[in-house]
This record gives structure tokens, sequence and C-alpha cells, in this order.
């Protein structure tokens, strides 16, 4: 591997982590609440990431329930779009999915045929920091933006930085950030609310 994180790694790699292939092991997921709840997805499991469990999504979303009705989300390390389609389901209007790993691009593809859901422009196959830099040019803002990176990158709190100095947030828009060790920071941003489930913590900064 070579280059800074994300960028010109092998398909067998995950931003620097083992990927455990698609077809050899997987781990489904379930819709738990909204239009799809019960439906189960298709997920995959890769070394130094965790989906984020049931009872974690359930009080996170129930946190957020009034902001997520018609909003434009951002699900930036999507894996199988977990987040994102949980979102979809509570109502957001739109959600865009980035992965730079082909083998989570196709599964939530297929997650979104499953729910009949429109997906040609909203999920891309590229580097995180790739995907900002698209958002700005098309000046595409959001009202959430979902981050949940792979443990032990360390980039929450220079996303957060990027997110707000490019205007990628809208005036009231809230980020959802995951980690287990990382301690995001930001003074830009308002910590709306924190919870912790075991060595997961969710914090929600909110724009204001």
């Amino acid at each position: 591997m070579k280059g800074s994180i994300g960028r010109d790694l092998s398909r067998h790699y995950y931003y620097g982590q083992p990927f455990l292939n698609l077809y050899e092991r997987s781990d489904n997921m379930r819709i738990i609440s909204g239009k799809y709840r019960g439906r189960v997805l298709k997920g995959f499991d890769i070394e130094g990431t965790r989906p984020t469990m049931d009872r974690v999504k359930e009080s996170l979303f129930a946190m957020i329930q009034d902001q997520v009705k018609e909003s434009i989300c951002l699900d930036l390390f999507a894996g199988s779009g977990n987040l994102g389609i949980e979102a979809l389901s509570n109502g957001a209007k739109e959600c865009y999915f980035v992965d730079h790993n082909k083998f989570a691009t196709k599964t939530m593809k297929e997650n979104m045929t499953t729910l009949k859901l429109e997906h040609d422009d909203h999920i891309l196959t590229m580097d995180y920091m790739d995907a900002l830099h698209y958002f700005e040019r098309q000046q595409i803002q959001f009202d959430i933006v979902f981050l949940d990176p792979p443990y032990g990158m360390n980039v929450i709190s220079p996303i957060l930085s990027y997110i707000i100095d490019h205007h990628l947030l809208t005036d009231k828009g809230i980020i959802i950030c995951e980690y287990e060790k990382e301690e995001p920071t930001n003074n830009q941003l308002t910590l709306w609310k924190e919870r912790k489930y075991g060595s997961k913590k969710i914090r929600i900064y909110r724009n204001c």
C-alpha cells in the first residue's frame, strides 16, 4: 500500500484494514424503524469496522427523529448503507452514500434495489475526500451527515472542519459522529447531544 489513507489501496483492503470478501462472510442488517421496518438487508464484514448495533441505531434515530423527515443526508463511510437506508426509511428526502470499496457500493446498490429505491447518482465509489471535493463542486449541502469511519483512522475532526469551512452543512444541519478512542473536536459547531454505549460513543454536532 502507498499514499495517504484511503488512496491507492489494493482491492483486498478497506482503508488499510484487511477486507473479508463479501461472498465468503457476511452479516445481515435489519431496518429497525420507519417505512421499511423489519426488512433484512445484506451486509458484510471488514476487519476494523463494525456495523452500528440495533440498540445504538434505535437510540440514535430517536435522538434525531425531528431532523430526519425531508432531509438531505450524507453517509460518508457507508459500508453497506446501514445508517443512510435507516434515514430513508424514516422519511429522508435523499441520501448520498460514499465508500471507496467496490464490494461495499455493490452491496448498497443491491439493498437499494431490494427496497425499490432509486440510487443511480447517489452511490459513489470513491475516497471520502474526493467525495467531499465533489459535493463542494456540485454545491450540494446536507442536513444530516453520518460519520462512522473505520476505527483507528482518526479523521473525524479534520472532516468536521472541512465540512464547515466549505459550506457543506445547512444552517441548522447536524453531524453524527460514531467513534471509540478518537475524540472529535470542532470549535465552529455546537455539541448538541452525546451518548456512550459500551466502547462506542456518539456525538451529535449542530451548525449554529
